[in-house]
């Protein structure tokens, strides 16, 4: 399932991509959490809306009302998993940078602007800008990765494995504080 495709990566001017990862059960929040309601909006329409808006955005995940035009993807097998998110994300990028957020971490935005930019004046062995959270905790799933990087680091299958074995790329930790981390 890929869902309609509404961006056209082949002729974006930026070289970051955006995929959100909206693919979860939610079953810990009892409910459709990326269709919750926040400050007028959804959850996911909120992460979505704090991108740039010049950084095409695939969105991993069943198919959504969203106002900013997206590509939208699905893990294989739907519910995966975050690992298998991210690879199938992956598969839609066509530019050198590929950002990662949960689809869950609404204020994340700003701080995908640091890592990317953290990671474009990181020397070429560098691979990853991820953040890490106020315990200095590193966050696969809120970072900026050479997209050549991550792609020799995402095993096959990447279904139901965790989304940890990303920090393999070789990474500078950017630490992200605040509602953005969470």
């Amino acid at each position: 399932h890929t869902g309609a495709v509404s961006t056209d990566q082949a002729t974006t001017t930026s070289d970051v991509t955006v995929v959100v990862l909206a693919g979860g059960t939610s079953r810990r929040f009892g409910a459709a959490k990326l269709g919750a309601r926040l400050r007028g909006s959804t959850v996911l329409e909120t992460v979505v809306s704090s991108l740039p808006a010049s950084w095409p955005v695939v969105v991993v995940g069943p198919t959504r009302e969203c106002s900013r035009p997206v590509t939208w993807t699905c893990e294989d097998p739907p519910g995966g998993g975050p690992l298998a998110g991210v690879a199938a994300g992956v598969l839609r990028v066509r530019t050198a940078v590929v950002a990662v957020v949960a689809g869950d971490m609404p204020y994340a935005g700003p701080a995908l602007e640091r890592l990317v930019a953290a990671l474009r004046t990181a020397p070429p062995e560098v691979g990853a800008a991820v953040a890490t959270d106020d315990d200095g905790v590193a966050n696969p799933l809120l970072a900026a990765y050479r997209t050549a990087s991550v792609r020799r680091a995402l095993p096959i299958p990447a279904a139901n494995r965790p989304a940890k074995m990303l920090l393999a790329v070789p990474h500078l930790e950017v630490r992200v504080t605040g509602p953005a981390s969470r």
